[in-house]
């Protein structure tokens, strides 16, 4: 996922897709008194009923996982890294009645990964 700002979602375990927009991204302590990066989102489905998702980076996780990566924690890697995640919980509907779902180390991991091997991708094809 290159473009975290507008892409489609789906479709879910009712055959429903999304259209979803980035909403904002926050250091959770001031909105929260949270150690997370928080990721908020608007899903629009087919029918035009509109949610909204939280998706929460632990603070503590985004250096080691970045470190690993090769890379530096930044606004944009925060939210690819959530909308992979939210691409997630659509496919599979987990979570999906939570406005606020923080991911887990392990999936954070995974995402990173992910970003990384299409990145290398992308920057081969560009």
């Amino acid at each position: 996922m290159l473009n975290f700002r507008q892409f489609e979602a789906g479709p879910d375990p009712f055959g429903r897709k999304f259209q979803v927009l980035f909403k904002w991204l926050q250091t959770a302590i001031s909105l929260r008194h949270s150690d997370s990066v928080d990721v908020k989102f608007i899903l629009i489905d087919e029918s035009g009923a509109r949610t909204e998702k939280t998706i929460a980076l632990p603070q503590a996780d985004l250096p080691r996982v970045a470190a690993e990566a090769g890379r530096q924690v930044d606004d944009a890697w925060c939210a690819r890294l959530a909308g992979l995640h939210l691409l997630h919980l659509v496919r599979t509907g987990e979570d999906m009645e939570k406005d606020l779902v923080t991911v887990a180390p392990a999936d954070l991991t995974r995402y990173a990964a992910e970003l990384a091997r299409s990145e290398q991708q992308e920057a081969r094809v560009g």
